[in-house]
This record gives C-alpha cells, structure tokens and sequence, in this order.
C-alpha cells in the first residue's frame, strides 16, 4: 500500500499545489471497505492506470463510474468512493485559480462535479495513463503528469491574479481568517473579491474558508486520534464544540464521532494508515 503526496516543480507551484498518490492492492479481501470521502478545499484531476473507482454522492444517491481520468470541482457533500482491487491514483491537487487558469472554465459550473477529464483536456489524457501504468517508480508519474501539464501552461492560460496568492492562505491558516482582509490582501473591493473568488474557485471565500476549517479539524482527528473534541474546535477557530458540530453534521450529515467511526472502516485504515487521501 502506498499514499503518498509530492511537491511540484518550482515553476508549477502558481498551478499545482501537490501531487497526491494513493495504490492499494487487495489480494485477499473480497468485500473492500469504501472510503466516506469528506468535502476539501480544492479541485483536482485524477489518473486511473489501473483499476477506476465508483463515486456515489451520498445526498443525492448518483454514481458514477468506469472514468479513467476525472476533473473534480469543489465539492460541498460526501462521496462514497469503492475501488477496485489493484487501485492506482495519481491525483493533480491545483492551487487556488490554478484550475481556472488552465481550462478557463468558471469554477462554480464544476462545483459537487465528477466528470470525464477527456471532454476538457482531450484524448490526450490516454497516454498519460499508459505512461502511468509503465513508470518503474513514483518520481517517473510525477515527470509524466508535469510534462502534460506543461504542455497545456504552453497552449495558454488565463493571467495569474493576486487573489490566488492570498487564497493560499486560507489553506495555510488553522483558524481562518477574515474576508475583509483577504479581499484587502487582493487589492480588490470586497464585493470584487467575492465575484472574482465564485470564479476561480466555484464557492464564496466565506464557504470555502468554513470548508478549510473543516477539513482541518478532520485531518487533526486523523493524525492526532488522542485530541478530544472540543481541544480541536478551540485549535481550529471555532467558538465552542457545537460550532464544530454544526459543521460535520452540514457537510457530512454526521456527528464528529459518527463520521470518524465510518472513516474508520476506509481502505486506508485496513493498512493501518494515519494520514487520509
């Protein structure tokens, strides 16, 4: 079993924030555990080289499935993921704008989406998988993702604009921190910050900073089982233990210990695995 997260090239960081690896082989299981995958503050596109996973969003009851690569916008409620048993993913994680930026694509027209990456970036993508399945190691998938990724930086790219930088910063912040700052941050009127953030990100910086903080007090959980509840709350920013409750139960219909409970079961836990893809 593998999971594994790697940085991008220097010259890629305005786009890519991390590369995210995950291969599980199931030789003796025939019923593999399914992962509750959490809302995360970002956008992503995945290779399959390998087997491919089933998504069923869990409000809505849809599944989706068969994709070898796939284009992953903000997502805002948990996805059932069941893989197959020899699975391989080499996620591209992008950073604040880096999504926009390449395809041009308004980021809220791809928000709770899971779509075929080929109907944005072409019959291209086949290749890289197949060199995906042939590298001898983890440093050739990253040469592999990066000179596809240069290719498409080559062909052209919507202008980088200060707000990606400052976005950075809610990934980076445990508690958050306030909008009117960040907008300030931006050079831009609040009201500018807000438009301009919907496209390049799908949701309002409110919404996605409320998803950061989330996502941090899920992570902390993970890595940090012995911390009690309402210490992460506090550690995260929020005003008490029912704050942190509200979240969970808004974005996972979940409590915090019933959510952990069911993640417990994910693949990644069968290996004994702390961190969480």
């Amino acid at each position: 079993m593998a999971l594994y997260q790697f940085a991008p090239s220097p010259s890629l960081t305005e786009f890519v924030r991390v590369y995210r690896v995950v291969h599980f082989v199931f030789e003796d299981i025939t019923n593999i555990p399914y992962k509750p995958y959490p809302p995360k503050p970002e956008h992503c596109l995945s290779f399959y080289p390998r087997d491919t996973e089933t998504v069923e969003f869990a409000n809505k009851g849809t599944k989706i499935n068969n994709l070898k690569t796939v284009l992953i916008g903000q997502q805002s409620e948990v996805t059932n993921r069941f893989v197959g048993k020899d699975f391989l993913v080499f996620q591209v994680v992008f950073s604040p704008g880096g999504l926009f930026r390449l395809t041009g694509i308004p980021a809220q027209e791809l928000n709770n989406c899971y779509i075929d990456a080929e109907t944005i970036f072409g019959n291209a993508l086949r290749e890289v998988n197949d060199k995906l399945n042939d590298a001898l190691n983890f440093t050739q998938m990253v040469q592999v993702v990066e000179s596809f990724l240069w290719k498409q930086v080559n062909s052209g790219v919507k202008d980088f604009h200060r707000l990606d930088h400052v976005s950075n910063l809610i990934l980076k912040s445990e508690k958050g921190l306030n909008i009117e700052w960040l907008a300030n941050e931006s050079c831009l009127s609040l009201r500018q910050y807000e438009r301009k953030f919907i496209e390049r990100m799908g949701i309002s910086p409110r919404y996605f900073n409320k998803i950061a903080r989330f996502e941090n007090a899920f992570r902390i959980k993970n890595k940090e089982p012995h911390l009690d509840w309402l210490s992460i709350a506090m550690r995260c920013g929020y005003y008490d233990y029912q704050h942190l409750v509200k979240d969970y139960k808004e974005f996972t219909n979940q409590t915090p210990t019933g959510f952990h409970l069911l993640d417990s079961g994910s693949p990644e836990r069968k290996f004994g695995e702390s961190d969480t893809y």
